[in-house]
């Protein structure tokens, strides 16, 4: 069966609100990523609803209006036709990156000519944990922690990916430890200082408050009617009372006026320890956000896509997953972009646009480093760290700023997005500009 070459016809987002006090708090999420979609195809009327044949969405944290059949119900608000199948997808931070690959490859065998890879998530009231921590139930088995924690066993590919060799005392660390944990981890596995991580914060705060600014952000976001949250005086939102509508479209975390200055004076997380008893590096400053938000990208067969008369964004060339130890969470982008890279037959060199997301500095800094990138191609509008990180929607998010970038530009063939993903995962695509 021959493989057939799959395009980014177009990608659009909401903006994201902030976590806990933001604007979506009190909007349902589903209303959101349906309004999103449903955006997307009045920008491409060229497209029959009809002959989509699948809609994938990432979704993490299933909990309030997206658990249950979260993709379904997104898509009867989008007003897609029942006739149009759908799936919802957890690979964590990587979920609608990994729908895009899942709608990618179904296309490629020949199933189907269009499918819609989207992303939703609602974190503004919190992700339940799964699981009492001291049940016998609880969400992480003890076995996996005793199976990786302290595991020895070379890695063979070790030397390809990483340009330093782990410390035993991290290796030795808990094997599932908070996301946070695993960016101190990082820090000190590759000997970054505070001062460096906060200015890498502080550039993505100013890269994306110039985009805006600019108006680079105008093409990638659907503007969204929604009400503001009234809050009570514990906090909560107040759903019995109904606030301003505002028009949303412009990310709630963004600092323009965040400084060195500014970010030196937050103390570290209170969660995070060092295991060599280094000093503690991660703050709220230099990690991104928690938020609430919804991305879309619409998937076609190349030669149907010119039929249909539209200019694609992008050619998809190149996928990839991989995995690292859980301890080190955060720099699976490095494996994965790799992979990505060689089974494109590209060098690092190559790429004239990269979107990492930056979960944290830390690993942001890293990727960029054992990758070889040039640091002037990388997350060129901002990053997650001032955008926001709405776990299931953020691989979508990539895909909008990568591919109305390289267009923008016009001067950039390859792309790549790449993401770390919970529990000590990569995952990375490689895209072309189409002439």
């Amino acid at each position: 069966m021959e493989s057939k070459n799959i395009v980014i016809v177009d990608a659009v987002r909401s903006a994201f609100g902030r976590g806990a006090r933001g604007t979506l708090v009190a909007t349902r999420m589903d209303d959101v990523a349906g309004s999103v979609i449903k955006g997307l195809l009045e920008r491409n009327p060229q497209v029959d609803p009809n002959e989509i044949e699948d809609l994938v969405c990432g979704n993490v944290g299933n909990n309030g209006e997206l658990s249950g059949m979260t993709s379904n119900t997104v898509a009867r608000i989008a007003e897609l036709p029942p006739e149009v199948s759908t799936a919802t997808v957890n690979r964590q931070c990587g979920s609608s990156m990994q729908a895009l690959h899942m709608i990618a490859r179904s296309i490629m065998s020949g199933a189907g000519e269009i499918g819609i890879a989207a992303g939703v998530e609602r974190m503004g009231r919190g992700i339940p944990a799964r699981g009492d921590g001291d049940s016998p139930l609880s969400t992480i088995h003890p076995r996996v922690m005793e199976l990786t924690a302290g595991q020895k066993k070379p890695d063979p590919n070790h030397d390809q990916y990483f340009s330093v060799q782990f410390p035993d005392y991290l290796l030795n660390a808990p094997a599932n430890p908070s996301m946070p944990q695993t960016s101190q981890n990082v820090a000190e596995a590759w000997n970054l200082s505070r001062e460096e991580m906060d200015r890498f914060a502080m550039e993505s705060h100013h890269k994306t408050a110039q985009a805006y600014s600019d108006g680079h952000y105008r093409d990638q976001i659907i503007p969204l009617p929604v009400r503001q949250p009234v809050f009570g005086e514990d906090g909560s939102v107040d759903f019995s009372q109904s606030g301003e509508e505002v028009m949303f479209e412009k990310d709630d975390c963004v600092r323009a006026d965040t400084t060195l200055e500014k970010l030196s004076t937050l103390n570290p997380l209170g969660m995070i320890v060092s295991y060599g008893e280094r000093e503690l590096l991660i703050t709220a400053g230099n990690s991104c956000p928690t938020n609430d938000g919804s991305g879309a990208v619409l998937l076609m067969e190349e030669q149907r896509a010119k039929a249909d008369g539209h200019k694609p964004l992008a050619r998809i060339v190149s996928m990839a997953v991989s995995g690292v130890k859980p301890q080190l969470m955060g720099v699976g982008t490095i494996p994965a972009s790799r992979k990505a890279m060689k089974r494109a037959g590209l060098e690092s060199k190559d790429i004239g646009l990269a979107e990492i997301n930056e979960a944290f500095a830390s690993q942001s800094l890293v990727t960029v480093r054992e990758l070889g990138l040039d640091p002037a191609v990388v997350n060129v509008n901002g990053g997650a760290i001032a955008i926001g990180h709405p776990l299931g929607a953020s691989g979508a998010r990539l895909f909008v700023g990568l591919c109305h970038e390289m267009r923008r530009r016009g001067n950039v063939r390859y792309g790549l997005a790449t993401m770390c993903i919970g529990a000590g995962m990569g995952i990375a695509t490689i895209v072309e500009a189409i002439d």
